[in-house]
């Protein structure tokens, strides 16, 4: 992340600003972004693809985190966020659908996820970035939430060779605590792939590292999304005061 920071410092100034949704218009906006990214990128199988959106049931129940370039009033980033009494009437959260949470069950009223983060391909910058952590940043200290979940994905465009070797680089160094472990429902048969390729991490999977967070279980496959997952856990008190120092500042 802090090397996402200093490309950002070296780049054109854009006015970027983040905002949550208010609007079904600026609800579809985020899912149209999701749908670029997703669809005609990564090839993803969505069902809502006739509508050159991505929409699914958890939608509704969440808060959309926007980044809008106001030179031409575009959304180039979002991120999808469901707190813990929304998920409850969710009947649970998205990661529920690739994880086992059980051994999270007693954290589950101070539990928000994030997920469905994707930035439009011209704004994949340090400046888009820290527009979306610093809206992540307000959005978790003004709620008072304690926990941060997710899925964080991994492309499979190899295989998945790529995301094992990926797995295997991080999860030694940022293993969760066997009591906050996590079991894909659908899991990425490490065993039978190449988990020693030399990778580069994910920028926002590094990003998370860097600010605390643990690798909670092997990654889970998903086929829909073309990609493996991994649960990320990030205890609000455990975060790197050096990394979160930026966002905060931002976001205050």
């Amino acid at each position: 992340m802090l090397d996402l920071i200093k490309q950002h410092e070296r780049e054109p100034q854009r006015r970027l600003t983040y905002s949550l949704a208010r609007t079904q218009s600026e609800l579809e906006a985020a899912q149209r972004i999701r749908f670029k990214v997703f669809a005609e990128e990564m090839g993803a199988k969505l069902s809502s693809a006739h509508l050159g959106l991505d929409i699914d049931r958890f939608d509704s129940f969440c808060d959309h985190l926007l980044v809008r370039d106001h030179s031409n009033e575009k959304v180039v980033g979002t991120y999808r966020i469901l707190p813990p009494e929304q998920a409850v009437k969710a009947g649970g959260y998205y990661s529920e659908t690739e994880f086992d949470l059980s051994r999270l069950a007693n954290l589950r009223d101070r539990m928000v996820e994030v997920g469905r983060s994707c930035v439009h391909e011209g704004y994949r910058d340090g400046a888009t970035i820290t527009q979306l952590w610093s809206g992540l940043a307000e959005y978790i200290t003004k709620n008072n939430h304690e926990y941060l979940i997710g899925c964080a994905s991994i492309s499979m465009g190899d295989g998945g060779h790529y995301a094992a070797s990926v797995y295997n680089k991080i999860h030694k160094l940022h293993a969760a605590p066997a009591e906050y472990r996590v079991f894909p429902h659908c899991r990425l048969p490490l065993e039978s792939l190449n988990q020693n390729l030399d990778v580069i991490v994910p920028p926002l999977i590094k990003g998370y590292l860097r600010l605390g967070a643990y690798i909670a279980g092997e990654p889970a496959w998903d086929p829909d999304f073309n990609c493996a997952d991994v649960f990320i856990l990030m205890p609000v008190s455990r975060m790197n005061a050096r990394y979160a120092k930026h966002f905060m500042r931002q976001a205050g």
